[in-house]
């Protein structure tokens, strides 16, 4: 009986990894994509791997939160999917895409190696880079921890308010199977609660206007960052923002295309629900 139970569950997850790798083609000149935060219970890894498949790309931009080296240390989490993410990159690198990687602040680990210049054949791995894009402008690309007053310069605070956060991340994902069962849609408690607080908008709007005087003073026409877990493509005084937003909950890139437009690309959430039973099982 115990064979027969392992044998449905290992068919039913092939089942479930196969509909994530189904969704259509895209073939583009750079994809930016950011806190992924591999390593936790809250990333979902098998849409990240369905996507990556799918996608072909001259370069390939990792801004940030990449493996959440904060939850790591605390409670390690490090199922298959997660590996399989990993694999998908290496493969993507060693068939000719650049990989750039942009340290964030839960993979800061790795910011104290930056002194060697961490390079493997195409995996570039910095504190930031500068690209110039097809559109002509020349954009800043990092996590964007550094505009971000609480986690430079309060620290502690910081993985509080992180430890909070995936505390309503693990929370929601019990709410959401309570929903499932009643065939109620995806619903984000932490976005909600994110949109509704005022000082989280204010914290929001501070790192923007931050980024929008740092691209101004040091010759940028504009930038693109993760950390703040929010999509958006937008222009403020005269600066392109735009924020790759995250893999926890939102599930977004950002796309260059090669005739050179900008595209906010949201990942088909169909299969989410699938993710939930996949990862109870």
């Amino acid at each position: 009986h115990r064979d027969l139970h392992l044998s449905l569950r290992r068919q039913r997850q092939m089942c479930i990894r196969d509909r994530f790798m189904s969704s259509k083609k895209i073939n583009v000149k750079s994809v930016f994509l950011s806190d992924l935060h591999l390593g936790t219970p809250g990333s979902k890894a098998l849409a990240i791997d369905g996507f990556l498949k799918n996608i072909k790309a001259e370069n390939i931009f990792l801004v940030g939160d990449i493996i959440d080296g904060w939850q790591m240390a605390k409670n390690p989490y490090w199922p298959q999917s997660h590996t399989d993410v990993v694999r998908r990159i290496l493969s993507k690198a060693r068939k000719g895409a650049n990989i750039y990687y942009a340290i964030g602040n839960h993979d800061e680990m790795l910011r104290k190696w930056l002194f060697f210049k961490l390079k493997f054949g195409n995996i570039e791995i910095k504190d930031r880079f500068e690209y110039k894009a097809l559109d002509g402008k020349k954009y800043l690309i990092l996590h964007g921890d550094y505009f971000d007053g609480i986690h430079s310069g309060f620290p502690f605070i910081a993985h509080v308010g992180d430890f909070a956060y995936h505390f309503i991340i693990n929370f929601n994902k019990f709410f959401n199977k309570v929903r499932m069962r009643m065939g109620l849609e995806y619903w984000s408690l932490s976005k909600f609660l994110k949109q509704k607080v005022k000082k989280a908008v204010d914290a929001l709007m501070k790192i923007e206007k931050s980024v929008v005087n740092y691209c101004k003073s040091n010759g940028f026409d504009g930038a693109i960052l993760g950390h703040t877990h929010t999509p958006d493509m937008k222009e403020i005084d005269g600066i392109k923002y735009m924020n790759s937003g995250d893999w926890v909950e939102e599930c977004t890139s950002l796309l260059e295309h090669h005739d050179g437009s900008w595209e906010l690309y949201r990942y088909d959430n169909k299969h989410w629900f699938d993710q939930v039973k996949d990862e109870k099982s």
